[in-house]
């Protein structure tokens, strides 16, 4: 399946998400912080990327804006993930490059339905690529 970076800095919630992933086959990395996920992501390329918002050193927005303009890393959607509920956030996320936001915490069903769609939309995309 796909290899899906997670970063959030709350060790309980990033063990969750990760379970959750793997159950459906997915290979997990994980960072604890914005500045180590974009590391990670430019060494690794992962397919998707979780996001939290509230974390130290670089927060989600600005690593995900980050993320969204570096054209090593501008094709790998990102989820925000992050109890930040507030319709400003969302908005935020979104104009910072977030391709979905969902409020923690997350069901199973709908991180996975989520992974999934923005999955089958990169595939999608690069099957309408000319060879």
């Amino acid at each position: 399946m796909a290899t899906v970076l997670i970063v959030d800095d709350s060790p309980t919630l990033m063990d969750a998400h990760k379970r959750m992933l793997e159950n459906h086959h997915h290979t997990v990395i994980t960072a604890s912080d914005g500045e180590e996920g974009i590391n990670i992501a430019l060494a690794q390329n992962p397919d998707l990327i979780l996001m939290d918002v509230v974390m130290p050193r670089m927060n989600g927005f600005q690593a995900t804006r980050k993320l969204s303009r570096d054209p090593q890393t501008r094709h790998i959607p990102i989820i925000m993930v992050t109890s930040k509920d507030q319709e400003t956030d969302i908005l935020w996320g979104k104009r910072q490059g977030a391709k979905d936001y969902l409020i923690k915490p997350i069901a199973e069903p709908t991180l996975i339905s989520t992974v999934q769609r923005l999955l089958s939309e990169i595939a999608l995309d690069r099957a309408a690529l000319p060879v």
